[in-house]
């Protein structure tokens, strides 16, 4: 096994499957069967999703309303996905444990990392909402800040393409694919893979981050386990 204790992280948009808006259930399902693929073949999990199909802080703010309020309603937006996943997940079998940077009783409990690796120790899937109960900060950022605290392996980032291209494929036809980037060749390149502050956290504490088509079934096992399917960034 590559990696035996990884951090998904997965988009809010990425729930919105055909829809242009909320949770579609088929995504759900889909990412669920590929977390429990993952799950049996005795790799930890932990799990941070975005809440951009529900409310984006930074969409408020250009329209006018406070930052701050809008960051909080996206963190907010991201419990909604994180329940929602919690739930598909538990219905497929699998035991989990919901924290979050904001502590919402009787919801969840306020994310810690002993709690997070002990429940990763006993096999549960830990879904970590709430982004760093912090405002002006990212759900990117707050993916780098939960797997440096639970010393994964490297971040998973679930996209809908299949890696790291030298500009957008679903635009320019002549996109070629990275398999391995340095985070200096990314910076310098100015690929826009996670933002900024996650970046350093990561080449800081030396953590890959591996990007990867999550939409596509059965494409997590084949990263955790070695396959080379996505691009790897790594010092």
């Amino acid at each position: 096994m590559k990696y035996n204790r990884v951090l998904l992280k997965l988009s809010g948009e990425s729930l919105m499957g055909s829809q242009s808006y909320g949770i579609d259930p088929s995504m759900l399902e889909q990412y669920a069967c590929d977390i429990r693929e993952a799950v049996n073949n005795k790799v930890e999990v932990a799990i941070v999703i975005g809440g951009g199909n529900i409310f984006r802080g930074l969409s408020g703010a250009a329209k006018g309303m406070d930052r701050v309020q809008g960051d909080y309603m996206g963190m907010l937006a991201t419990l909604i996905n994180s329940m929602a996943l919690q739930a598909e997940l538990e219905k497929q079998g699998l035991k989990t444990e919901l924290l979050s940077g904001l502590a919402i009783e009787p919801i969840c409990k306020e994310m810690s990392r002993r709690r997070a690796i002990e429940a990763m120790q006993e096999g549960k899937v830990v879904i970590i909402g709430g982004g760093s109960g912090n405002p002006f900060f990212t759900t990117d950022t707050a993916s780098a800040l939960r797997a440096v605290e639970i010393k994964a392996d490297a971040i998973l980032k679930g996209t809908r393409v299949d890696g790291v291209y030298t500009a957008d494929p679903e635009k320019d036809p002549t996109a070629t694919k990275y398999t391995t980037l340095t985070f200096q060749e990314a910076l310098s390149k100015k690929l826009k893979i996670m933002d900024l502050t996650a970046f350093a956290l990561c080449e800081e504490n030396k953590l890959p981050i591996y990007v990867f088509d999550m939409n596509k079934p059965g494409n997590l096992l084949k990263v955790v386990t070695g396959e080379p399917i996505g691009t790897e960034v790594n010092a």
